[in-house]
């Protein structure tokens, strides 16, 4: 016997950021539709998660739209400047070739370090007051079509019906398959180890992006003397140093990180990410969408992973909102297409770009190098254009969607 819960209008799987952004983004906007979130992890795993996320200025308006932000801002460390460098780990000065001022506007950064849990956490206690639904430990085995509906298994011989089902599920959906979706996919050959170094000395909300012959090698700023890396290595190297004591860890660390903030030791735990990219053929079928990573999985190289995935969030809730109140079908192909045409083009741009620099940046050949270098140089002395790239980089655009202009649905 199939244990049924009551119909709902929207179900999303997956209760990372992007997936809970979504809900919250819906739930504020169409209070009357029913959400429900369904997780595979266990309740209350997400507080052990230990890594931190940029959260893009027009990331931070939305969170600020959707009532989040006042509790993430005590935590967020504002990155105030960002200097890029291109040398060889041996190299005993580094120089700086290009950057930047933080600011977007006065008083506004570009971008803000917040830790995940944090960011979590206060998506999560949004969500709830909203009165979304939550399901953990709960897997999803399955889903089937019906009239006007999807009829989605999860757990043990539970089901519930759905006028649409959102994958937010990750870079290796299994939701995504199930629904006959194929994608891009090459990898890289490349690990991005993650992890929290404390330091001696302040960083003054510093980020730096050093160019090394393996991959960029990334120091973001936390609150206090702080630190979140990530760091590209080729995928031995990065299984290597995973495995190594700490002393040896953190010898090499010191090596790329140098000493300018003084002694620096690893806070918790340290993790290997294989690095690739993932682009879905589709993000929409009948009664079904990707967002995030789900959707799209792209190097780490210029920290847009996670504003990708909130820029799906801000759009499809927009999509499915406005298609409600003009009483359509909010699960229908027809509706789902303006939202897959939105996304698609600036997802797939992204990708080709980050695939280029990493391409372009994590090698060693000296013609190339030459020709990087002059590039960074030539970007350095041309203020409008840095101007330009720095408002890239904080998702500011008067085509995005509305919650990322800080406007309500």
């Amino acid at each position: 016997m199939v244990e049924r819960s009551s119909p709902q209008d929207i179900t999303i799987a997956g209760a990372g950021y992007v997936g809970l952004a979504t809900a919250v983004a819906l739930k504020s906007s169409a209070p009357h539709l029913a959400v429900t979130v369904i997780d595979a992890a266990p309740a209350g795993v997400w507080r052990n998660d230990t890594r931190a996320s940029a959260i893009a200025a027009a990331a931070s308006r939305m969170l600020d739209r959707l009532g989040c932000w006042e509790a993430i801002l005590p935590e967020a460390q504002p990155i105030t400047e960002m200097i890029v460098t291109d040398s060889r780990t041996s190299d005993p000065v580094r120089p700086v070739f290009l950057t930047f001022n933080g600011e977007v506007e006065p008083g506004e950064p570009f971008a803000h370090m917040v830790e995940n849990r944090v960011l979590n956490a206060s998506l999560r206690k949004k969500a709830e007051e909203l009165g979304v639904t939550f399901i953990e430990g709960a897997p999803v085995n399955g889903f089937e079509h019906g009239e006007a509906h999807l009829t989605v298994r999860y757990s043990d011989k539970k089901s519930l019906r759905t006028r649409l089902l959102i994958a937010a599920d990750g870079v290796k959906s299994r939701l995504r398959e199930m629904a006959g979706i194929k994608v891009v996919n090459w990898e890289y050959g490349q690990s991005g180890i993650v992890c929290t170094v404390a330091h001696e000395r302040p960083h003054h909300g510093r980020a730096e992006e050093h160019f090394l012959p393996a991959g960029p090698f990334a120091v973001l700023p936390l609150k206090g003397n702080r630190s979140s890396l990530v760091w590209t290595e080729r995928t031995a190297d990065a299984e290597r140093l995973i495995n190594e004591d700490d002393f040896v860890f953190e010898a090499e660390l010191e090596q790329r990180f140098g000493l300018k903030l003084g002694e620096v030791h690893v806070e918790g735990s340290r993790k290997a990410f294989p690095l690739g990219l993932t682009l879905a053929r589709d993000f929409v079928k009948p009664r079904f969408a990707l967002v995030g990573d789900a959707a799209h999985g792209i190097h780490p190289i210029a920290g847009q992973g996670l504003n990708l995935g909130f820029k799906d969030a801000a759009a499809l809730a927009e999509t499915i909102v406005d298609a409600d109140r003009l009483g359509l079908d909010i699960g229908s192909v027809a509706v789902l297409e303006r939202y897959q045409t939105w996304r698609r083009f600036d997802t797939v741009q992204m990708g080709v770009t980050t695939d280029v620099l990493n391409r372009l940046f994590s090698n060693d050949n000296v013609p190339v190098r030459a020709l990087r270098d002059f590039g960074l140089g030539l970007v350095e002395r041309m203020p409008r254009l840095k101007g330009f790239f720095i408002r890239q980089a904080a998702g500011l655009s008067t085509t995005a969607p509305k919650l990322l202009q800080g406007q309500p649905i």
